[in-house]
């Protein structure tokens, strides 16, 4: 099974293209669902950043109040840090096993749909890896127009990530979505066209 790594930044349209990889029929697991589903999966997720940050971010029903523990947790990359070792071996650990499922069920392909696929060192368990890369001026109009947030916290979430810039030195393709849904539609059809024609080598060799 080809692993391939997708990332991107808060507002370049990662998950535009992501959606064009499903409906193509191929696996996509998006680590930003698996974020929300240890919440569950895993408790003790919860209790530690209740003692981290203090117990006013979960709600009375016992759950995460995410965008109130965002806005405090983007001002300050100490606490962006914390958070993520908090939160990022248990997403790891569900990646991990959804990809073994997978392999096993026989799929060709998975996605792995991730933000910091690189920041968190994922990227080097794939096989191929893709940036979905906009100029940072449309990146912050994107979230603006999106989220509906103050020009300091879009700020202070862009600033919590690896440059787009420099996430082109780890990647093996880059899909500029700056551009029209057409045109990144088009740069995908042409990536995915040389992975399989990749992967088609590779079996043939193998049949040797």
């Amino acid at each position: 099974m080809i692993k391939v790594g997708l990332t991107g930044g808060i507002g370049s349209g990662k998950s535009t293209v992501s959606n064009m990889l499903k409906n193509k029929g191929i696996k996509v697991i998006d680590a930003d669902i698996i974020a929300r589903e240890v919440l569950t999966l895993f408790p003790e997720t919860l209790r530690r950043i209740s003692e981290t940050f203090g117990p006013s971010f979960i709600d009375e029903e016992g759950k995460l109040k995410r965008k109130e523990l965002g806005s405090y947790v983007f001002q300050d990359k100490e606490r962006v840090k914390a958070l993520e070792d908090i939160i990022m071996p248990f997403i790891k650990k569900e990646i991990f096993n959804r990809l073994s499922i997978m392999e096993a069920g026989g799929e060709p392909m998975a996605i792995i749909d991730a933000p910091l696929l690189i920041e968190q060192g994922l990227h080097c368990y794939m096989d191929i890896n893709i940036l979905i890369w906009v100029d940072e001026n449309t990146q912050l109009k994107r979230v603006l127009n999106r989220d509906k947030s103050s020009m300091e916290e879009v700020k202070n979430r862009i600033s919590s990530q690896m440059p787009l810039d420099k996430k082109k030195d780890y990647v093996d393709y880059i899909i500029d979505n700056s551009r029209t849904e057409e045109d990144t539609s088009m740069q995908l059809d042409s990536i995915l066209d040389i992975i399989k024609k990749t992967r088609g080598s590779y079996e043939e060799e193998s049949r040797q």
